[in-house]
């Protein structure tokens, strides 16, 4: 059994409108650069996990793991690869298999990628086939949608705990601020709180600044076991910790609109495993699909008490203030391409920790946290990463 699980490299193929490129496509430059960046070859690695959510419905590409390892050149090698699928969570959920399969000592070297094609979608198939990240028999069916549900969280949320718009709009900003710097994402303009606040409503009292939009994306990372660390004298970025939760599936089966108890006990494990404390988080990368989650999470995550993320927003949340919130430019600015949002959080989790994100790096980084959710928070995964 290895005693730790490194990140050696990181690539990722610009999200965004990519009209021009094919989900094997991206798929494929992700990987490779992942590959290129951790000096290996990839006879080296011991197996495949590709994250990807609807590619079966949008692209009509099943079996991508294996497609992708057949397109990168790597078939020749007898190399075992298998799709993870966990709703928009998909990211994270990968990263988690390929974390335990070299903690049990089975492999040395993993690829975990990620991938989407969410832009061939348009108008009412669009909400057809991303509702079925819902309760197909009673939530979609119904007429809910990821929208509809985040607004009812919204709702409730902002009437309970009087808090205002702007202070959902200020996450917004701070998203396509960072993501100004970030050459990879899917917006790179600036907007302002008056911006965000004006933008044409899309589901009350949720506008279309409050949501991130349907990228298209590819992001891979190659884990290896400490010992192959050593062995090839090789800097990586440790994986501290891994946990995962899930909960009721449906909305309405929830205790609470606004607290997603999955993303509570996934970050009390992870920070229990990694004995740390929110206090030592040099950064963190959230799932902001709609902002309010974003809001949701500081405080599910244990930044805030709940109803108290307010304070924390207004405090600042900036690449230069206490806590940055997603230096990348989170899922509402670099972008929400469904299977690659939580491997692409663990890139910029790996650019950060090594000191390689330019201008949007974050000064003195140690540690940090990357949320990934599966639709209206059924399932939440929650690593912590740091280098010494």
């Amino acid at each position: 059994m290895s005693k730790g699980v490194y990140i050696i490299g990181a690539g990722e193929a610009k999200y965004g409108e990519l009209w021009d490129r094919s989900l094997r496509d991206i798929a494929v430059e992700a990987g490779l650069k992942a590959v290129e960046d951790a000096g290996i070859r990839t006879r080296d690695l011991g197996a495949i996990y590709m994250s990807n959510s609807l590619g079966g419905d949008i692209s009509r590409q099943e079996h991508l793991s294996a497609l992708m390892s057949d397109q990168a050149g790597v078939s020749s090698e007898y190399i075992p690869s298998m799709r993870i699928e966990a709703s928009t969570a998909s990211g994270g959920a990968a990263i988690r298999e390929g974390y335990l399969a070299i903690r049990s000592g089975e492999y040395e070297t993993v690829m975990v990628g990620g991938a989407e094609k969410m832009t061939e979608l348009y108008g009412n198939e669009n909400i057809d086939i991303t509702s079925s990240i819902l309760d197909r028999e009673w939530e979609a069916f119904e007429g809910g949608t990821p929208a509809a549900l985040a607004a009812l969280s919204a709702r409730k949320y902002l009437k309970d705990f009087n808090v205002s718009k702007e202070v959902l709009a200020k996450l917004s900003v701070n998203d396509h601020l960072n993501a100004s710097l970030n050459e990879n994402a899917h917006f790179r303009n600036k907007i302002t709180i008056q911006q965000a606040l004006n933008a044409t409503l899309i589901a009350e009292p949720l506008n279309l600044m409050d949501c991130a939009p349907l990228s298209d994306g590819a992001s891979s990372i190659i884990l290896a076991s400490e010992e192959y660390v050593k062995k090839h004298s090789i800097d990586g970025v440790k994986i501290l910790s891994s946990a995962m939760s899930q909960g009721p599936f449906a909305l309405h089966s929830r205790e609470c609109l606004y607290t997603v108890e999955p993303t509570k006990l996934a970050a009390r494990k992870a920070l229990k495993d990694a004995n740390l404390k929110n206090s030592d988080m040099s950064f963190v990368e959230i799932h902001d699909s709609y902002n309010i989650y974003g809001l949701m999470a500081l405080e599910d995550l244990g930044f805030a008490e709940k109803g108290k993320a307010k304070g924390l927003i207004e405090e600042g949340i900036a690449l230069n203030d206490r806590l940055p919130v997603n230096p990348s430019g989170g899922l509402k600015a670099k972008g929400f391409p469904y299977g690659a949002t939580g491997v692409g959080q663990a890139v910029e989790a790996y650019l950060q920790l090594k000191g390689k994100a330019n201008k949007r790096q974050v000064k003195d980084s140690k540690t940090a946290m990357i949320h990934n959710m599966a639709g209206s928070g059924v399932a939440s995964v929650v690593h912590i990463l740091g280098v010494e």
